[in-house]
């Protein structure tokens, strides 16, 4: 037969190509890179060793223990990482004596450290343990949230947010990487989105009880009602580090997996084609060589610069000021919320609609993808449409009583556009195969989040207010161009994979050899450039 004959020869030559034998010096021994703890027991794990009745009971209890630990862990983080406007509500900037410029540079010296961080901790996440690496990471940041409240000037402020950043740079990665390791690959964009979805579902509970310690701290006084919401904030942290360090981890870190269950979660993913828990594979420079040349590595890190520059808009919307003193045009003005004529507490609670219409549309997109495939990429090109019309409406529409609602309408539409910025998270596992090669784009990735936060940070100046129109329409520009990118990265897909079919058809390849080849060569932790038999999701 000569698909068969071809397919043999095939398989013969990328064995020879991906096998890269290495020697131990001081134990005499030759192993093979990348190849999971599983073959070197020579134990081969096949898809077929189980049931799919095996592999959704175990699927479930995979969500049991996961999902919801995720959910609060990444509510706590988003909470934690913009409870700085909550806080001066209270009167954090008052308290601090801060000044012109200061106030903003706590958001931008926090994301200078995220991204100082994001290549050594990448690299931790990928030669050590995943979920004790995160557990100490978030331990780290609860201390720094829980000492802001003892912040007394600015030099302590910068100094701790600085650290606060460094150490929750691991999360959103981390998670990244936990999902890839866990489920497969139709199964990724649901389960980020849903522990993404805490962005607001957290939101909304930490909303209502900073809405309590200010409430309290109003009528009775005492510590002041920014000091108590970070040490609330910063004990949850801590709590739930601890919990982490005993749950969280890829399939051979953890505990609550019998062996046969551990073995299950590896064979469950085999059909993902980018290799199982690699945890600990040795570093791979052709592999760092090959993603700064592959057009995804572009896509991953600019998206995420357009998306988060509009972040940086929506922060400081949420992050706006509602005093009516004078003083609150030092920093951002006459914030939005202020000319609504909202007061402090009002502020919190009016929020809160918008954080249900998140994350409803979270849940709801989740779903879709998950009953309808290859429908990502243009989820997030649509996400992006809504905020940039209610953007623009925000800045050219003057600041009036008769418009107080249709501006907080507007401000409601610009809820999705974190979805083109998550879901293109969830890709990175989906089609990057190669764990060095994974390791460098997801970097990358949160890079171009980084530096798009800290342009959105800088770019609305107190000049500006209270319309900020240059930085509004900046912000809608960026989300306009990333439109483009979205739709050129799934031509590029599209593209790739009917490449490759039209190759493996020429080449007499049929669609289960395809299948057998490919994930036999992710699980030698091949890149997904170098299979010939990986399809791209879209």
């Amino acid at each position: 037969m000569p698909g068969k004959e071809k397919s043999s020869a095939l398989q013969t030559y990328d064995q020879s190509l991906y096998q890269q034998p290495s020697v131990d010096e001081k134990e005499g021994k030759t192993t093979e890179i990348g190849l999971p703890d599983f073959e070197h027991d020579g134990d081969n794990i096949l898809e077929s060793d189980y049931t799919a009745e095996e592999y959704q009971q175990l699927l479930r209890k995979i969500d049991r223990y996961l999902l919801p630990l995720m959910w609060f862990c990444y509510g706590v983080q988003q909470t934690d990482k913009t409870s700085l406007g909550t806080q001066a509500i209270f009167g954090l900037r008052t308290d601090t004596h801060l000044h012109g410029q200061q106030y903003s540079w706590l958001t931008t010296v926090f994301y200078i450290a995220y991204m100082a961080g994001e290549f050594p901790s990448n690299f931790l996440l990928q030669r050590w343990a995943l979920g004790r690496t995160l557990s100490i990471y978030m331990l780290c940041w609860g201390i720094c949230v829980i000492s802001i409240a003892a912040a007394q000037n600015w030099t302590h402020l910068m100094v701790i947010r600085a650290l606060q950043g460094f150490f929750e740079c691991t999360i959103s990665p981390g998670f990244v990487l936990v999902v890839g390791t866990w489920y497969r690959r139709e199964e990724h964009a649901s389960r980020a989105l849903f522990w993404q979805s805490a962005n607001a579902g957290f939101g909304i509970i930490a909303s209502l009880v900073m809405y309590g310690i200010g409430s309290h701290a109003e009528k009775y006084g005492g510590l002041a009602a920014w000091r108590c919401i970070s040490l609330f904030l910063g004990s949850c942290t801590l709590v739930l580090s601890l919990i982490c360090f005993a749950l969280l981890g890829s399939p051979k870190e953890i505990k609550w997996l019998t062996k046969k269950e551990k073995r299950m979660a590896a064979a469950r993913i085999v059909s993902n084609k980018a290799g199982r828990d690699v945890t600990g594979v040795k570093w791979s420079w052709p592999q760092v060589h090959e993603a700064f040349f592959d057009p995804q590595f572009w896509f991953c890190m600019i998206n995420a610069f357009l998306s988060s520059v509009p972040n940086g808009y929506v922060v400081l919307e949420t992050w706006k000021t509602r005093l009516t003193s004078t003083s609150a045009t030092t920093t951002f003005g006459s914030i939005m919320y202020a000319s609504f004529g909202f007061t402090p507490l009002q502020v919190i609670l009016v929020d809160i609609p918008r954080s249900v219409v998140s994350l409803l549309i979270f849940l709801a997109v989740g779903i879709y993808i998950r009953r309808v495939p290859n429908r990502r990429l243009y989820c997030m090109a649509a996400s992006v449409i809504p905020p940039f019309v209610g953007m623009l409406g925000l800045a050219f529409l003057p600041n009036t009583s008769a418009n107080k609602w249709t501006k907080w309408g507007l401000y409601l539409i610009t809820v999705p556009f974190v979805l083109a910025l998550f879901l293109a998270w969830t890709l990175i596992p989906s089609n990057v195969a190669g764990r060095t090669k994974k390791t460098i784009i997801s970097s990358a990735t949160f890079v171009g989040y980084c530096v798009g936060n800290m342009c959105g940070s800088q770019i609305f100046k107190s000049a500006d207010a209270p319309r900020y129109i240059p930085g509004t329409i900046g912000a809608a520009i960026c989300l306009g161009a990333q439109f483009i990118l979205i739709l050129s990265w799934r031509y590029y897909y599209v593209w790739q994979n009917k490449k490759r079919d039209r190759k493996a058809a020429e080449e007499g390849i049929g669609k289960e050899e395809q299948e057998r080849l490919g994930r036999e060569l992710g699980e030698r932790n091949v890149t997904d450039v170098q299979n010939a038999f990986f399809r791209y999701t879209l």
